[in-house]
């Protein structure tokens, strides 16, 4: 089965952009990207390097060679991170050769922050309008400043001046495009300037490396799948010659060697091969520095002209250490010989820009999966059940101790907790007037947590992840406005954003309805208002790519902490006093934003056509999951603890409703399932009912994160070109990580442990998605055996007054992190004999480290059906009494008992959220006066499609 194509830009989609050039390979391969989804460039715009003046090195070069010599030694390349400069005498020349108006600025300032821009930390250019040599339109004199921008600010605020002059002179432009592919130090400084002037970024090679190349090119090696991104420039017709090398394997003998050509393609691989630099993501093709281009040339539906430049305009400069680069006395321009009618040359040519395919390998067999059956029974689930030990336990005695889990300690109290749940609700309509808007409710909620943080002396950075719930998906906007006033660093909270409808009227006990409610996880020890804490890591990507969606607004694709950093004693880097935690040891734990199956590169859903309601269903839940895959790989998750699939009441697309809910949820759960059992060896290695087993030899997934120009000189992990292929830097990661798991939770071996799945129906979900994914919790950088699934288990409880017993399945799973030194080391294996356990007891309590516990509640629907007015509703406190008591009681389980019993007000796992179907219980979200996190749902669904009264997830933190 081939993978589905990306469609074309929806009607009305088109976009003007300004593409920014440095003159390189990338910004115009973006560039014909941009032209191939129909959008049009309004004008090209360049930064190069301050106090240039050709006219000068012209007369120097007529003073002969000893001239020569003289001007190369005073010249150097500013080397930005930014910015390529070498070669910019050249630039004049595109704006003839193109047609396209050239707009041009010098570059002011240096790189002064990290990889993640923060605009807000550097001077902020005003946007009043200029003088007019701000910015400069090429005709001729590109020798002007910037004069806002002063020396001291970082080099990315000169775009602004040069962005502001393009937009006056082309109003209509409402997009940027840029070449970045891997650097996120590039990609988050132009996002930075884009969304502050209104601009839509487009970066269509980004994470173009890791995307699906064509079959001839798979399972080739990683110098193999990155020159494919070569490749497709030579198809595409594209001229591109190396005018600077940076050591790589590459010497100065490589200058002038045209990179979109097969032959000098081959002979860049093979020497970075030979230097053993082939095996480091992007080398191959120069993003980590290796080397530098210049396009002279390009398909006639961007270049009109070509330019050349002769080998006696062309002088080598030495700077030592392995670097050397091209400058040019002089380039001149060449008409281009027309062999058909312009017009059909480059209607042809349009088709050669490759797009990769939507899906990936992975995501192909799940979707293909899913389409060979109509029905699509799943079985899965049940077979598990059968080989669960099925205890049926009164929770008013004591739980079986787990065996071999003495290495958790004892519970965090939830005064000592530093990972907390804040909880903000809105104003009912009983109570607030006929002024009441969704407006004022979301600035009053805004103004609860400014006030939340300032008493906790918090800044808002300590907000990891969100939950959003509207009454109407169509007052999001308005919201998300005011929501996003609260960050003012990059990487926000991820987010999770939802519509219950009529629904969160529950919370009031239906006196009245408020339209939203606010969950905020938060992290208590990073207290650090002035720069965020460098334990807390984020992704966030603004661009419209080929990758995943595009997060427009305050939210993050995913935010990281090490589980290391909820320790009592954990203290930022470099602080006095307390386990100064630097981060980078030990699992992390993500939390990403919920999916939803958008095009990337059109931000649009896929069109259902003429796809039966099923097959649209179907791709929509394989490529919402697959934009989950992509984001926990690049952030390196290993392992989920547990999903939610959010579908909607309605949609749109009417045929969705017609397929019922117990079917998209045993769809769901087909989709979870097969994307843990994927394999690429599935041809021999399927089970009775075509599942795939996992192959320990799967090894599809790239190592996406980096590095680029800036990891090579300032992270440690990539500091060495020269890094073998079984380095830290060239490592693969792998989701499902199954070496990170310390037991199975299957007597069967060939059936993997697939982490517990449940769906949620709601009123409505953002852009009228048919469905979301939500994975409440990634597990990365875990080392081998440290996350732990324990064995389910069933148990019968009572107690919430109706004298009826309830039955409430319980998954927990543990991460764990490492003893704090290789001397301190235990075998990660929880099944421990008893004298094992004591001999653990004794040697390892002084240096333990956290550990986490998550705990999920799934009570079954017993057939039971209330109304709202029915009087035997259940009351939300009677209701969960019980099962939290279960849930206190599955914690305490785990105990080390060598180190004491809890005190009564430790050892109580804390609510992270809350589903109920709100048509068997009331929910007032509080838990004894606390308020909790919860999502009143429809209905709610198990991976066999049988119904759900509540799903509650817990979190516990030992140390």
């Amino acid at each position: 089965m081939t993978s589905p194509t990306a469609p074309p830009p929806a009607q009305g989609e088109r976009l003007n952009v300004i593409a920014l050039i440095s003159g390189g390979k990338d910004s115009f391969f973006s560039l014909l990207h941009c032209l191939a989804h129909g959008h049009r460039v309004v004008a090209l715009a360049n930064l190069h390097p301050p106090e240039t003046n050709e006219h000068e090195e012209a007369q120097q070069e007529e003073e002969g060679e000893e001239g020569g010599r003289r001007e190369a030694a005073e010249e150097e390349d500013l080397n930005s991170f930014m910015y390529q400069t070498v070669g910019h005498q050249v630039i004049p020349l595109y704006a003839e050769a193109t047609g396209i108006p050239l707009y041009r600025q010098p570059i002011l300032g240096g790189a002064t922050q990290g990889k993640d821009y923060s605009h807000f930390s550097t001077a902020v250019v005003s946007t009043e309008p200029q003088s007019e040599s701000a910015a400069v339109q090429v005709k001729g004199d590109n020798n002007a400043k910037a004069k806002r921008v002063k020396d001291d600010d970082d080099e990315t605020e000169s775009m602004i001046p040069l962005l502001l002059a393009i937009k006056r002179a082309h109003p209509e432009a409402n997009a940027i495009c840029a070449g970045a592919i891997l650097s996120t130090y590039q990609r988050t400084r132009v996002e930075s300037v884009a969304v502050r002037l209104g601009l839509t970024p487009l970066a269509f090679l980004w994470k173009f490396p890791i995307l699906p190349v064509p079959q001839y090119s798979a399972g080739g090696d990683v110098a193999t799948t990155d020159a494919q991104l070569l490749d497709d420039m030579a198809v595409a017709g594209m001229e591109a010659r190396i005018i600077k090398v940076a050591s790589g394997g590459l010497d100065d003998s490589f200058l002038w060697i045209n990179v979109a050509d097969r032959l000098g393609k081959e002979r860049i691989a093979r020497n970075m091969r030979r230097f053993g630099t082939a095996s480091e993501k992007g080398a191959v093709i120069g993003e980590g520095g290796e080397f530098e281009t210049l396009v002279l040339d390009g398909p006639r539906q961007l270049f009109r002209k070509r330019i050349m430049v002769e080998e006696k305009d062309r002088r080598v400069v030495r700077e030592g250490g392995g670097c050397a680069w091209l400058s040019f006395k002089s380039a001149r321009l060449e008409d281009k010989e027309v062999t058909v009618a312009a017009s059909d040359e480059e209607k042809s040519e349009a088709g050669k820009i490759r797009i990769p395919d939507l899906m990936d390998a992975r995501f192909v067999g799940v979707l293909e999966g899913l389409n060979k059956s109509a029905s699509a029974s799943v079985g899965g689930e049940e077979e598990a059940r059968k080989l669960l030990a099925q205890l049926s336990l009164d929770p008013q005695h004591s739980l079986p101790k787990q065996e071999g889990t003495s290495q958790l300690g004892l519970p965090q109290s939830l005064n000592d907790s530093k990972l907390q749940q804040w909880c903000f609700f809105g104003i009912p309509s009983s109570s607030a007037g006929s002024s009441r808007t969704v407006e004022t409710e979301t600035s009053s909620l805004v103004s609860q947590i400014r006030q939340r943080l300032q008493q906790a002396n918090l800044p808002p950075s300590a907000i990891l992840t969100s939950t959003i719930l509207l009454r109407h998906m169509a007052d999001f906007p308005a919201v998300n406005a005011i929501y996003g006033a609260l960050f003012d660093s990059p990487n926000p909270p991820s987010r999770v954003c939802v519509a219950c409808g009529d629904s969160l009227s529950a919370f009031t006990n239906n006196h009245g309805s408020i339209g939203i409610a606010i969950y905020l996880t938060v992290h208590t020890g990073f207290t650090n208002k002035s720069k965020t804490d460098p334990r807390r890591q984020g992704l966030h990507v603004q661009s419209r790519s080929y990758w995943a969606p595009a997060n427009i607004g305050p939210y993050s694709q995913a935010i990281s902490i090490p589980l290391a950093s909820l320790s009592s004693s954990s203290q930022p880097p470099n602080s006095p006093g307390g386990n100064r935690d630097d981060g980078n040891g030990g699992p992390r734990l993500v939390s990403i934003a919920g999916q939803i199956p958008l095009v990337p590169a059109t931000m649009a859903l896929p069109p259902a056509g003429s796809e039966r309601q099923r097959q649209a269903l179907d791709t929509q839940l394989a490529l919402s999951l697959q934009h989950l895959w992509r984001i926990g790989l690049e952030v390196g998750v290993q392992w989920w603890t547990s999903a939610v699939a959010y579908f909607p009441a309605a949609t749109t697309d009417s045929s969705f409703s017609m397929v019922p809910m117990s079917e998209k949820a045993r769809l769901a759960y087909k989709t979870w399932q097969s994307a843990h059992q994927w394999s690429s060896k599935v041809a021999s290695d399927e089970d009775s009912d075509g599942n795939p087993y996992y192959s320990d030899d799967d090894d599809d997934q790239e190592d996406s994160n980096g590095p680029d120009l800036w990891d090579r000189k300032f992270n440690p992990r990539y500091m060495s070109f020269a890094v073998t292929s079984t380095g830290e830097s060239s490592s693969e990661p792998k989701l499902p990580d199954w070496s990170v798991l310390a037991k199975e939770n299957s007597k069967n071996k060939k059936q993997r442990t697939i982490p517990p799945f449940f769906a949620a129906q709601v009123a409505e979900l953002p852009r009228s998605a048919g469905v979301e994914w939500h994975a409440h919790l990634g597990i990365a950088k875990a080392g081998s055996k440290s996350v732990t699934v324990l064995d389910s288990f069933q148990a019968n409880v009572s107690g919430d007054g109706t004298g009826e017993e309830r039955v409430v399945e319980v998954h927990q799973t543990v991460v764990r992190s490492p003893a704090p030194t290789s001397d301190q080391g235990y075998d990660d294996d929880i099944d421990q004999d008893d004298d094992d356990d004591e001999k653990g007891v004794k040697n390892k309590a002084s240096g333990r480290r956290p550990a986490l516990l998550q705990t999920i509640t799934v009570e079954r629907h017993t057939g039971r059906t209330f109304t709202p007015s029915s009087p035997s509703l259940p009351s939300s406190l009677s209701s969960f009494t019980a099962v939290d008591e279960l849930a206190r009681l599955s914690t305490r389980r785990l105990i080390n008992q060598g180190r004491g019993e809890p005190e009564n007000e430790r050892g109580g796992p804390s609510v992270l959220v809350r589903y109920v179907d709100v048509g068997l219980f009331n929910v007032a979200a509080t838990d004894g006066g606390v308020p909790i996190a919860v999502v009143p749902c429809a209905s709610l669904w198990d991976a066999d499609g049988e119904r759900l009264a509540s799903v509650t997830i817990y979190q516990t933190v030992f140390e």
